[in-house]
């Protein structure tokens, strides 16, 4: 299978050449060049569990690495999940479920992408004998994740942008206590959209992009997109086959890669009826799916720190399928938007989402009442998808985290402190991170100096 960059202007890439790429040279992202229907294969699908579920999706796109490789790379990934089903799917109440993605050994849904991805680059760097730097912001969890993906992979060294002061005390223990060689927590003044903005900026320098191997971690990455279809096919299979055609997946997102993971899959063939978009009082995905408009607005730091964000980076992928797979209209909506920092839709095709919106003064109550009516402890960000559920239709609310991430918040909310082993032990570790301004010459030079050699 081949993959294409949304705004056109780079030849298609095999997969490997994709991840090993991330960000297109155009400043794209990748796609696949068609979709494949996967709707004839769900009755085999059913009884598969999760590791050989997400081998038999993956293999239709990553169709130049060998099956039985393959095979070996995706089971090395779900090894070290916490519980047994890797994706549990717990009822609430009728018509109502929690999809738990924190069972992974960052406690938070990025695992399921970037414990796939760290095998993947090693893979690549012992097929191909070379190294990879790998290059990343985050607003909270995607940093951690992508970290211990990597650590102590031969070859490899992995760079990560995170907001100082900006993410929870233990989400920055998470990458800055790893005391591994190759990773570099990089703490920049500003907002996770300072970093991304410096991130984007370095990928463009295509010389220094290709003298040092850089590759994208964010979502921007394809290989993370198409990993995390794989919770949304296997929650739709754990669900009983009368509420299946009639089932909302709730999505608390700030960047949209994760929703559009659903949603892509919605278009190869599994029947799900839609999909609610939650963001907390950052909310340019909610005003874009109730006005049309797309327009940047001041970053409020909140609750939910991770979708702290108001350019939402896979939005791009999205209006690549708006406009007909048309590159030269996506360029003209990404440059139009990138110069004026709106981009009004005529005519928005919202297709198959609607949103809602939550703010810090919410948050709170929303998690004493999940916790009061449920007996369940929700973190802040899957408290915003609790808000605003569709009464006649069969809810999934991703979980996105662990609420042990976030003791203070939860503390405040119900009373209670959730802990987890493995953070408790970061309690103790040193910290180790570098300040650096947000731009992109500050970062540079320092990648400069650090990256691993070839």
């Amino acid at each position: 299978m081949r993959f294409l960059s949304t705004r056109g202007q780079t030849p298609a890439l095999g997969f490997s050449d994709a991840v090993a790429t991330g960000l297109a040279p155009d400043g794209g992202l990748f796609l696949p060049e068609t979709l494949p229907d996967f709707s004839r294969d769900l009755p085999r699908f059913e009884k598969l569990g999760y590791a050989e579920l997400c081998f038999e999706f993956l293999r239709v796109f990553a169709t130049d690495i060998p099956v039985e490789t393959m095979r070996g790379l995706v089971n090395a990934s779900y090894t070290r999940f916490e519980d047994s089903a890797i994706a549990p799917l717990r009822p609430l109440a009728k018509n109502l479920y929690v999809l738990e993605l924190f069972h992974g050994p960052t406690l938070a849904f990025k695992d399921f992408a970037l414990q796939l991805l760290g095998n993947l680059y090693a893979h690549q760097c012992k097929v191909r004998k070379e190294t990879i730097n790998v290059l990343g912001a985050t607003s909270g969890d995607t940093g951690a994740a992508a970290i211990h993906g990597l650590i102590g992979k031969p070859g490899t060294a992995i760079f990560i942008l995170y907001p100082d002061g900006r993410v929870s005390p233990l989400q920055e223990r998470q990458m800055t206590c790893t005391g591994a060689g190759n990773v570099f927590a990089l703490a920049v003044d500003g907002t996770f959209d300072d970093a991304q903005n410096a991130l984007k900026e370095i990928f463009g320098e295509q010389d220094f992009r290709t003298r040092h191997r850089l590759s994208a971690v964010n979502s921007i990455n394809l290989a993370r997109v198409l990993a995390q279809c794989v919770y949304y096919l296997y929650a739709w299979l754990k669900l009983p086959a009368s509420e299946r055609g009639n089932v909302e997946f709730v999505v608390p997102t700030g960047n949209f890669g994760n929703v559009l993971a659903g949603w892509m899959l919605q278009k190869m063939g599994v029947p799900i009826r839609g999909f609610r978009v939650a963001t907390n009082q950052n909310d340019i995905l909610h005003r874009l799916f109730t006005t049309g408009e797309y327009r940047v607005g001041a970053v409020q730091p909140s609750l939910a720190p991770s979708m702290d964000i108001q350019v939402a980076s896979n939005f791009e992928r999205f209006i690549w399928f708006a406009v007909g797979r048309d590159p030269g209209k996506v360029r003209e909506v990404m440059q139009t938007f990138k110069t004026t920092g709106r981009y009004d839709f005529a005519n928005f095709n919202r297709d198959t989402f609607t949103a809602s919106r939550c703010t810090d003064a919410e948050i709170p109550g929303i998690m004493a009442r999940v916790h009061r009516e449920h007996g369940y402890i929700v973190d802040p960000h899957t408290a915003c998808g609790f808000k605003e559920l569709s009464p006649d239709r069969v809810s999934v609310v991703l979980a996105t985290a662990s609420p042990a991430k976030f003791p203070d918040t939860i503390r405040a909310a119900i009373g209670r402190e959730p802990t987890h082993p493995s953070l408790e032990a970061l309690k103790t570790c040193p910290v180790v991170k570098h300040r650096l301004p947000a731009d992109a010459a500050s970062i540079r030079a320092f990648i400069e100096l650090h990256a691993v050699a070839r």
